[in-house]
């Protein structure tokens, strides 16, 4: 069977190991899972008690324009409904968006290491993936990456608060580059975890929108809001852009649950203040664990840290497994770690020690 020439080289997106699949393999059933940045206080009250209310209307299609989701969503941000479009999950809009914009010969510049998704959505549609290294202290290059753009790009992605390593870019930085991006190119910001960001200096991307400039805001409910498993993320964007990702876009993308619970996720402030609090404070805890193990990691505005090993990290993986505990690695000598609840992490704090103890890295 014959296939796109696009596809032969990338390789299949892995995800996170699912808790049933550890517990099918090894008959473990007392399992953390800390790979896949999911808010480990669960979805809202609000937004379970909006499920339950439309499971009566399962039998219908949903809404295929979210008309309710939108509706709430531009009163809160200030912006017409029009200016936004909701996918399954802010990883669709990402499909969308290289689906619409990029063609065989275009490129899209994004950093390395990010979000994956960036490179495949890329190659997928035909075009190059143009990646720009980090820099030392683990940041996007701004200035790299906007010197990189050439006649044929068309998207630069950003990922801000940075998937893998939770840094991100700051204003001052953010507001040199936008200006240097010019009329051909959407910068396609992807903030994931941005309710997650205690950095004054982080640059709030909806005034650079209002102001005309050419981007793309994506953000999800998967991580803060706790709705990983109904898959539903929104973005917001140009009209005539987005009319041109709609027509792109799967009808009745987003199903009827995740669409409610949305709607009542963002009713429930107060679940999202208690999932930051939590972040906060297990962050410093994780932090103080980390640094009395002398384990190098990267400060975050994230719920998740970025770690570096001073040997190769699969061994580690497995003997995490083992012990009933599920990280992600991200790199050779590099992991990701989401931020838990005081038990989870002291489960993985624990688990990690008994690894560095059989490597005499720690006493």
């Amino acid at each position: 069977m014959r296939t796109s020439d696009f596809i032969k080289d990338i390789k299949p997106y892995v995800p996170g190991k699912p808790i049933e699949e550890l517990q099918r393999e090894l008959g473990i059933r007392d399992i953390v899972k800390l790979a896949s940045n999911e808010n480990p206080l669960g979805p809202s009250k609000k937004a379970l008690s909006e499920i339950r209310k439309g499971l009566k209307g399962l039998h219908r299609y949903p809404d295929g324009s979210c008309y309710y989701l939108k509706k709430e969503l531009s009163k809160r941000l200030g912006i017409s409904p029009e200016e936004l479009i909701i996918g399954n999950g802010s990883n669709e809009l990402l499909d969308i968006v290289a689906k619409t914009l990029l063609m065989p010969g275009d490129n899209a510049v994004m950093a390395r290491p990010s979000f994956v998704v960036y490179s495949m959505a890329t190659r997928i549609a035909g075009a190059t993936p143009v990646e720009i290294p980090l820099t030392e202290d683990m940041r996007h290059d701004l200035m790299a990456m906007a010197g990189a753009i050439t006649e044929g790009t068309r998207i630069v992605f950003i990922a801000n608060p940075n998937n893998p390593t939770g840094t991100i870019v700051r204003r001052e930085e953010f507001d040199l580059f936008m200006k240097k991006i010019p009329g051909h190119v959407l910068v396609v910001m992807d903030e994931a975890y941005y309710e997650y960001v205690t950095d004054k200096e982080y640059p709030q991307t909806i005034e650079y929108f209002r102001r005309g400039y050419p981007i793309l805001i994506l953000r999800t409910f998967s991580k803060i809001y706790g709705l990983a498993g109904l898959r539903i993320g929104y973005g917001i964007g140009p009209r005539e852009l987005l009319n041109e990702m709609n027509k792109v876009r799967e009808p009745f993308n987003v199903n009827s649950l995740a669409q409610v619970a949305a709607i009542g996720a963002l009713k429930d402030q107060r679940h999202v203040k208690m999932s930051k609090e939590l972040n906060r404070r297990e962050k410093v805890f994780l932090y103080n664990e980390l640094k009395k193990l002398e384990i190098d990691f990267v400060p975050t505005e994230a719920n998740f840290i970025f770690m570096r090993f001073p040997f190769e990290v699969q061994e580690l993986f497995n003997e995490m497994l083992n012990k009933g505990v599920i990280i992600r690695p991200v790199g050779k000598r590099e992991i990701r770690v989401t931020i838990g609840t005081r038990k989870e992490n002291k489960r993985f704090i624990e688990a990690l020690k008994e690894s560095l103890k059989r490597r005499n890295l720690w006493t």
